[in-house]
């Protein structure tokens, strides 16, 4: 059964007035969907507006992404609390974006290990500062206690993490929404936590570091092991259909109608005008439909 948990007013730091909502959804067993806000980042959801993933072991948990900003972390493990009694002892973080790691802080003080791809730590540290400028104007005092804070274990490619008798596989196969996207393939529980290689429920975002020809082919990769259960980076848990849907469709719908504008001498002023209507139900399309395809008219424009 699908449990609502509404952390009300009080965390830890008597600055945070703002209250927290986090929704957990069971998945499989020992498997947890931790179901942020679709809106902007704020500072009620301390830049929680995401997906995170949960899996506990008899010899800890394994945390999928650490939450946006340290009280975000905080708010986090409070959910986390309610799930289970045993302490986070890995963090996995899937992408460049803040909620895939700026909460990595408050984990490394609760003794956890940080484990990210090479090409991950690069985007944070490239972009440390433009994000951290960023939360501080949507989450003011809630950006308190938080800094930047990097990965304890890097790898290239592949890196398995053993614990409890279960093994998680994270790979990264190339940019996606950011250089540095990883997927965690955890096959015992024939689940796939995708980060933001998987956008449901609400369109997903071509932002500036973006790579979507790349994005489409890592998608690709992702699904050639045909998860039943897939934990994306933003949305419910759902399964691979739906993802596909959401995602993948929607991707090669963008670079297929962008190409053919291109091809018939059309501009960046023309992108928004394409047809994207099939998507129409995802939320906050009308606030990205029109940007995704300039973002994308803009990255095909010299290919």
């Amino acid at each position: 059964m699908i449990r609502a948990l509404f952390l009300a007013a009080a965390l830890v730091t008597p600055t945070l007035s703002a209250a927290q909502t986090l929704e957990v959804q069971p998945v499989a067993q020992d498997v947890w969907a931790i179901v942020g806000e679709t809106e902007q980042r704020s500072a009620t959801n301390l830049a929680n507006n995401a997906t995170f993933g949960l899996v506990v072991t008899p010899e800890g948990g394994v945390l999928i992404d650490p939450g946006g900003s340290y009280k975000g972390a905080m708010a986090l493990h409070d959910v986390i609390r309610t799930v289970t009694d045993q302490p986070v002892t890995h963090v996995i973080n899937t992408g460049g974006q803040d909620h895939r790691w700026l909460g990595n802080g408050y984990w490394q003080q609760q003794g956890a290990t940080i484990i990210a791809s090479e090409a991950a730590v690069a985007d944070h540290t490239a972009r440390a500062s433009e994000q951290m400028s960023a939360l501080a104007q949507f989450l003011s005092d809630g950006l308190e206690g938080t800094t930047p804070a990097y990965a304890d274990v890097t790898f290239d490619s592949d890196y398995t993490l053993d614990l409890g008798g279960l093994s998680f596989q994270i790979m990264h196969r190339g940019p996606a929404h950011t250089p540095g996207d990883s997927f965690v393939w955890l096959e015992a529980r024939d689940v796939m936590f995708t980060g933001d290689i998987v956008y449901v429920d609400r369109i997903l975002g071509n932002g500036p570091a973006r790579n979507i020809k790349s994005w489409i082919t890592v998608f690709d990769a992702m699904a050639a092991f045909e998860p039943a259960h897939i934990v994306p980076g933003h949305g419910r848990a759902t399964d691979l259909v739906t993802s596909r849907r959401d995602t993948y469709d929607y991707l090669v719908n963008l670079r297929t109608r962008i190409g053919a504008l291109i091809e018939d001498g059309g501009d960046i002023m023309d992108a928004p005008a394409i047809d994207q209507s099939a998507w129409s139900y995802l939320e906050q399309f009308d606030s990205l439909a029109g940007r995704n395809a300039q973002a994308t008219y803009e990255e095909m424009e010299w290919e």
